[in-house]
């Protein structure tokens, strides 16, 4: 259950379309379901905007369509992390309209289209090998209402691919970075935007890379003040936290029409 259709039952239950008891037996499923496996959040929408989001990897094709079933009966939308192909089209067969994204390892199936929430997210990647991650970063994005605009391959080796595309990134309301290597990227276009700005290390590089560490160090000592650093190739995470910078944005919105 999400805040707009909790706001819709009590409207419903204020308007007499609904009763009391009706509506009790609506809000009584929803914090959690215990599945073999697995205890289903039900609740998660509501606190924090997003129903609760399968991580795929290592889980059995039964456990992800076992939870996706309980998601979807309370008709919240059903979103995987990590998937592969081959258990995608396992979970694909037992649940209809289940739709796979292999660049991005996403799988989705949508109750209910994401409402459009008017913000667009930048995401620039170095280099055209860090665009998994870049892509894992824009199906989470759509799957929560923003918009991702895709800026890929304009890395520090040839700094004149991001400036051509600095005024588009003027516009936006928040600019994922997604780099392996080295990890400058994201220091280079915080020193050139207000906008925030959320760095991706990826675990694409040789040797002294160490499988994204260096990139990692680097955003987290980033000599543009104000970047925030996730996990190793997470773009799932990076979306989330543009996820939270727009709802606090909303929010804050919200109280100001409504004071």
């Amino acid at each position: 259950m999400d805040p707009t259709k909790l706001r819709d039952l009590l409207e419903r239950v204020r308007s007499g379309a609904e009763s009391v008891d009706e509506a009790a037996r609506s809000i009584a499923v929803a914090p959690f379901r215990d599945i073999e496996g697995a205890s289903v959040d039900h609740h998660r929408a509501l606190r924090q905007g997003v129903p609760e989001v399968v991580f795929g990897e290592r889980k059995t094709t039964a456990q992800i369509v076992g939870i996706a079933r309980q998601l979807l009966a309370t008709g919240q939308n059903v979103l995987v992390t990590r998937l592969d192909a081959t258990r995608a089209a396992e979970v694909g067969a037992q649940l209809p309209g289940f739709r796979y994204v292999e660049a991005a390892r996403i799988g989705r199936l949508d109750v209910a289209p994401p409402t459009p929430r008017g913000a667009t997210i930048a995401i620039v990647t170095a280099g055209t090998s860090d665009i998994p991650v870049a892509e894992e970063a824009a199906e989470t994005l759509d799957a929560v209402g923003l918009t991702p605009a895709r800026h890929y391959d304009v890395g520090v080796a040839g700094l004149h691919r991001l400036l051509h595309r600095l005024d588009a990134l003027h516009q936006v309301d928040a600019i994922i970075v997604v780099a392996g290597m080295e990890g400058a990227l994201p220091s280079v276009v915080a020193g050139l935007v207000s906008t925030p700005v959320i760095a991706v290390p990826t675990s694409v590089g040789y040797g002294t890379a160490m499988g994204g560490l260096t990139a990692l160090f680097a955003m987290l000592t980033s000599c543009a003040n104000g970047v925030a650093a996730v996990n190793i190739d997470g773009g799932f995470a990076a979306a989330m936290v543009a996820h939270r910078i727009i709802s606090g944005r909303d929010a804050r919105k919200s109280k100001n029409v409504g004071a």
